[in-house]
């Protein structure tokens, strides 16, 4: 008996596709979600770009009442202004999280 199951080998074929197949389906799965990874990365740096690219400026004008005929001043509220400034993170254009450490390391 046991030198019978020591001769049969009808097995051995299927696990070696198996293992083959499995491989082969690994390598591409870690490809793929490597695609993935650069693709959300790019879609975030889109988001971001847009994000820093909105104007947040905002402005509204004073006004003041008067009184009857001695012309007094009733009430007066003075206008104010914000200007958005630019900054580096308003005008980022690149890639730098999709291109790598090795990409991030030299550039800086």
């Amino acid at each position: 008996m046991l030198r019978q199951l020591l001769n049969d080998e009808s097995g051995v074929i299927i696990s070696a596709e198996l293992v083959l197949v499995l491989t082969i389906a690994v390598l591409a799965m870690v490809v793929g979600l490597a695609e993935v990874a650069v693709a959300v990365n790019t879609e975030l740096n889109d988001v971001s770009n847009a994000i820093g690219a909105l104007n947040q400026s905002y402005a509204f004008s004073g006004f003041s009442g008067f009184g009857g005929n001695n012309g007094k001043v009733k009430s007066f509220f003075a206008g104010t202004t914000f200007i958005d400034a630019i900054d580096d993170c308003d005008t980022n254009t690149t890639c730098d999280i999709v291109a790598g450490a090795s990409a991030a390391a030299t550039t800086e």
